[in-house]
């Protein structure tokens, strides 16, 4: 018998992820918190296991921008329930992290209706523009986009350099005031409902007495609807998310015409 027929058999590449997923358990649990991993030893690490340099660098930086909303873990079953309480999208695109965040905050503000709320080195987040062009813009649905993003409580931004030419970006919109009151007032209706089916029953003869659970069904009815429009406001921004991503990646939200803000803007200064 050959020496090769004793060496074993090589691993998948399911199995490699699993056995290298599992070390960094056993790192975890044993190692000290000075001991962590550098990027450098990761690279080194997977160019050692067959891994592109490119991969993991994309890796990296979609680690980099993971955005944690502390509500979500603790409420999984409202998800369930009513709908996601964050959505998010993520995209690679071409350009310096600066640059990239630079074009989505003027794209942001002229075109969907924001306001920055906080601005860090690598990250932005905006809030609904609440003045009267954000209202006349809404209002009228100016550019025909419907201004979905400004249902949201707030919309983030990330970026992280993927090398010296890309940039991963991830835009995260939170959802969990918009899904509070829908939740809140799905169990007022069936509070409403359920009332309203215990005084029937007591007012309508035994022979009538099925019909109390009317208003109770049909308030059930009415909750699972409200809750249902909060899953469809959670797409139409996940879809807003996909677009804002699709003109930067095409390069359109950093051609962009001038806004309603700008010409209204450029007519004051004109008329005084």
């Amino acid at each position: 018998m050959s020496g090769s027929e004793n060496l074993p058999a090589p691993l998948e590449r399911a199995a490699l992820e699993r056995v290298l997923a599992r070390a960094a358990e056993l790192q975890a649990g044993t190692s000290e918190s000075g001991e962590a991993l550098s990027e450098q030893q990761l690279l080194e690490i997977g160019r050692e296991v067959g891994i592109s340099e490119t991969h993991l660098r994309q890796a990296l930086a979609e680690e980099r921008t993971r955005v944690a909303f502390p509500e979500e873990s603790e409420q999984g079953w409202l998800d369930r329930m009513a709908g996601p309480g964050s959505t998010h999208a993520s995209r690679t695109v071409r350009g310096t992290p600066a640059d990239v965040l630079a074009a989505l905050d003027t794209w942001m503000q002229r075109e969907e209706c924001l306001v920055v709320q906080r601005r860090f080195a690598d990250r932005m987040v905006w809030e609904p523009r609440r003045d009267l062009v954000g209202s006349i813009k809404r209002g009228f649905n100016v550019g025909g986009r419907g201004y979905h993003l400004t249902r949201a409580d707030d919309v983030g931004a990330t970026v992280v350099p993927v090398d010296a030419a890309q940039t991963l970006v991830r835009l995260d919109a939170r959802l969990s005031g918009s899904r509070a009151t829908r939740v809140k007032g799905g169990v007022g209706i069936v509070g409403i409902g359920v009332a309203a089916a215990a005084v029937a029953a007591t007012v309508l003869a035994p022979p009538f007495g099925a019909l109390a659970l009317g208003p109770a069904l049909a308030s059930v009815g009415g909750a699972a609807g409200l809750l249902r429009q909060h899953a469809q406001l959670a797409g139409r921004v996940q879809l807003a998310l996909e677009q804002v991503l699709d003109r930067l990646q095409h390069q359109d939200v950093r051609r962009q015409l001038p806004g309603l803000a700008d010409v209204i803007g450029a007519v004051t200064r004109t008329i005084r």
